[in-house]
């Protein structure tokens, strides 16, 4: 009988010298410093590049507290989680931890206690964001202010890529699979950036870059490539360095002249990019034109609260809407032209920034107006929306900067509110303007314009001198030579509208009656003949015995329309050509007949029954207001439930996915065709098990050498019997029986079950979850452990028994450890398994 076989001593495994002994790492794991130094430097890197990516996307710098400090924070876990060889659970939960924590004083310091310490507004915040900060920054148009919430976005992002990428960086052989997150964080932020093509060029040429000589870099420095003679190692070491230096020197001079090649040859078409999809187009042209309603007003709501303003300076405007495109019927808010209504765009926090004069918290309630166009003053710069319809409010509402006008798309009712923070511009002097010119504006092309005002615009201003001179010439030809009447009873007849034939019948009588609506749109026609540019704003403002009240109530008999003139270095200045209310014409025949006035006043009296119903009315309203916050209330908990169901749900899947693999797993080898294979299956099983609670196993290793290290480490001893029954039953000279398959089983279930004793629940629950055994085999396999005690001696005896059985088949073969093909017993000890490099 031959002796059987030692396994040749791995280099692992070699006795060292004293002097080997000291130099070496203290964990066969250990990287080397260049190695850190090289992989934490190119993470920085290739996360730096869409961080800096998000500039166009932020309004200022402010962006990069939040995104350099998510990137930091995760290249730090990354790290901890390599040097402590955390699980993915304890380094997901330290994620999240981090997020919640330290989220609050990058991502939104105004919610904190000193700018630190996170509230309970902070971490619902923090919760919600995670979910709906995507939709809120790409329902924004760029850029976007670095308040409301979308700092998450980047912090997140940066924190998330900078955990993962380091990570992989860290633990694997291949740094082609860490650059993966890093470029999903780089696609992510592009698609969530600007539409300006020339940036993500720069930016895809650098990361490819970087990448390049990092992967070059990785691959000359492998341990296999380093295997060779050292004079011999030496030469070739060099000439790598060299080879990979040049190839970058390529890469790098091709970068230059691509980006530069690029700047000329891209296309003039922007690039589309996920905001032009998810932010519906907007068409002003769906909403009627505020001044079609001026008579309804001052009719229907003469003496109503329409809305009140708290904080309006004395003197300022309130803006309803401006007007500066004419088509024969209605002067109508435009979508084209300069300085018009195409600047609409989403409400958000750093509008009007070129806008001086001053600043003014201006806070509106509505009241019985109910539109969609939103009144403001001045230079509106942020728009803050309270009560239960805020959030819908503040994803409806657009302003355009151009025109100063706000459209909340949902449309405005009965107790909504909200805060302005404008700038009031002051109104120039003609003195001021006496050397101004016109500025040169190219304004929407009026249609439908009587062909009579040409001649009456060039004689009204033939005899000014200059611009302003020429403004207050057709002004005053209609507020001196005009007369006042809205046409109710009582007053003057004085037809509605301002299509061209009212205008045209206007300025061709006698005697000129209307109100603002019609000698606004008159001066503002008769501007556009002379080259003067003119637009028609309709809005509010107090009287002049009212002004100066803390809190101004506008209603209909407040409402006014007033012309716009644009004059270069001024701005827009305002007019009024309205004659004054008591400047009536002396000719009565202009007034209705006396016998239809019975007529219009008789339909009051049969509602004056329904007048006490007012109580029963507001209280229906008030019950409505009720149900709409409940509803609100109600949606506001349901999205907070959701978020949170969904943010646990991202972060439970791996774990799903870990338990539902180890049972698959399980599975196939309780179930496998051959009997050999479940016993073998089995042992599998056990092994894998006691690696997830952290024994060092080595992958190739035999059964009774797995057998010495989990009886010292779990203090088992029938782990070795166990052994030896599962070399007997598979290299035996027959297969096992059902009933062996069972018992070895069960005393496999025994024993993992006794490997959690003693342990703590997160130990119990990290060994459940680790991911080591199903990544071995593949090139993603973790590093081995070390091993924490000498080794057993082995005792193959009952295999050498089983071994020259002269009853056993010369050239067996059984599937062994991880369900690989290997060659018989005698064949295995010929040739010891290695340990890999």
């Amino acid at each position: 009988m031959s002796a059987p076989v030692t396994p040749l001593p791995t280099r692992a495994e070699a006795p060292a010298t004293p002097r080997a002994a000291a130099s070496r790492p203290p964990r066969a794991d250990a990287l080397p410093t260049r190695r850190w130094i090289l992989d934490l430097t190119a993470v920085g890197l290739l996360l730096l590049i869409p961080v800096v990516g998000f500039w166009p996307t932020f309004d200022g710098a402010g962006y990069l507290v939040a995104a350099l400090g998510g990137l930091v924070l995760g290249m730090g876990l990354g790290v901890l989680g390599r040097l402590f060889r955390w699980g993915i659970l304890l380094l997901t939960a330290a994620t999240v931890v981090v997020y919640f924590l330290l989220g609050g004083a990058l991502a939104l310091p105004h919610t904190t206690v000193a700018g630190v310490v996170p509230t309970i507004e902070t971490l619902r915040q923090l919760a919600l964001g995670a979910v709906m900060s995507w939709k809120q920054l790409l329902t924004t148009i760029a850029p976007v202010a670095t308040g409301d919430g979308h700092l998450i976005v980047p912090f997140i992002l940066s924190l998330v890529a900078a955990v993962l990428t380091t990570s992989l960086a860290l633990r694997l052989r291949g740094a082609a699979w860490a650059v993966l997150p890093a470029a999903a964080f780089l696609a992510i932020e592009i698609a969530l950036g600007t539409s300006e093509p020339f940036v993500p060029v720069v930016q895809g040429v650098v990361f490819g870059l970087v990448a390049v000589v990092w992967l070059a870099l990785r691959q000359a420095w492998q341990p296999q490539a380093a295997a060779i003679s050292v004079g011999e190692g030496s030469a070739r070491s060099g000439a790598g360095v060299r080879r990979v230096l040049m190839g970058a020197a390529v890469v790098a001079i091709a970068a230059v002249v691509g980006v530069a090649t690029s700047g000329f040859a891209a296309p003039s078409s922007p690039r589309y990019v996920l905001r032009d999809v998810v932010i519906p187009p907007f068409d002003i042209r769906e909403f009627a034109s505020p001044l079609q309603s001026f008579r309804a007003y001052v009719r229907d709501h003469p003496e109503e609260p329409l809305f009140t303003v708290t904080g309006l300076p004395e003197g300022a405007r309130v803006r309803l809407a401006t007007m500066d495109a004419y088509n024969g019927t209605v002067y109508n808010v435009s979508d084209d032209g300069s300085g018009s209504s195409s600047a609409f765009a989403p409400a958000r926090t750093n509008m009007s920034s070129d806008a001086e004069g001053t600043p003014a918290t201006v806070h509106v309630e509505i009241g019985e107006l109910e539109s969609v166009w939103m009144p403001d003053a001045g230079a509106v710069r942020s728009v803050t929306f309270d009560g239960a319809r805020a959030d819908d409010l503040r994803r409806t509402a657009h302003y355009n900067e151009a025109t100063e006008t706000g459209v909340v798309t949902l449309g405005l009712e009965k107790g909504d509110e909200y805060t302005l923070d404008a700038v009031i511009p002051e109104v120039p002097s003609d003195e001021a303007l006496a050397d101004q010119a016109f500025a040169p504006l190219k304004m929407p092309k009026q249609v439908g314009v009587p062909e009579t005002l040409a001649d009456i615009a060039s004689k009204t201003v033939a005899e000014a001198e200059t611009p302003v001179e020429q403004v207050r010439a057709l002004q005053q030809m209609l507020s001196e030579g005009g007369f006042f009447s809205h046409g109710l009873a009582g007053q003057p007849l004085s037809r509605a509208g301002h299509g061209a034939e009212r205008i045209a019948t206007l300025l061709g009588s006698e005697q000129m009656v209307g109100d603002d609506e019609q000698y606004a749109t008159a001066m503002a026609l008769l501007a556009g003949q002379v080259g003067i540019p003119a637009r028609v704003v309709m809005g509010f403002y107090p009287d002049e015995d009212a002004a100066g009240e803390p809190v101004y109530t506008a209603t209909g008999e407040t409402v006014h329309a007033w012309v716009e003139v644009a004059f270069d270095g001024a701005g827009w200045v305002p007019f009024d050509p309205t004659p004054p209310e008591d400047q009536v014409p002396s000719d009565q025949t202009t007034k209705p007949k006396a016998d239809p006035k019975p007529q219009v006043l008789q339909p009051p009296p049969p509602p004056a029954e329904p007048v006490d119903l007012p109580p029963t009315v507001a209280d229906d309203r008030g019950s409505e207001d009720e149900n709409a916050f409940d509803a609100g209330l109600l949606w506001t908990i349901i999205s907070i439930g959701v978020g949170l169901l969904g943010l646990l749900a991202v972060l439970l899947a791996p774990f799903i996915v870990i338990g539902a693999l180890k049972a698959t797993r399980r599975r196939k080898r309780r179930e496998s065709e051959r009997a050999s294979d479940r016993i073998s299956g089995g042992w599998d099983e056990l092994v894998d098990r006691a690696s997830d609670f952290g024994a060092p196993v080595r992958p190739g290793a035999t059964r009774q050498e797995d057998a010495g290290v989990l009886t010292a480490a779990f203090a088992e001893p029938r782990v070795a019997t166990l052994a030896s029954r599962a070399d007997l039953e598979v290299f035996g000279p027959t297969d096992p029986s059902p009933d062996d398959i069972e018992a070895f089983w069960a005393q496999v279930d025994e024993i993992v079950g006794g490997m959690g004793k003693g342990r703590s629940v997160w130990q119990r629950l990290g060994a459940r979850l680790s991911i080591r055994t199903l990544l071995e085999g593949t090139r993603f396999a973790l590093p081995a452990r070390p091993a924490r005690s000498a080794p057993p001696a082995r005792t193959t005896q009952p295999a050498a028994a089983a071994l020259h059985d002269p009853a056993m088949p010369k050239n067996p073969t059984r599937r062994s450890r991880r369900g690989s093909k290997t060659p018989s017993a005698p064949e295995r000890s010929a040739h010891p398994p290695q340990e890999n490099a």
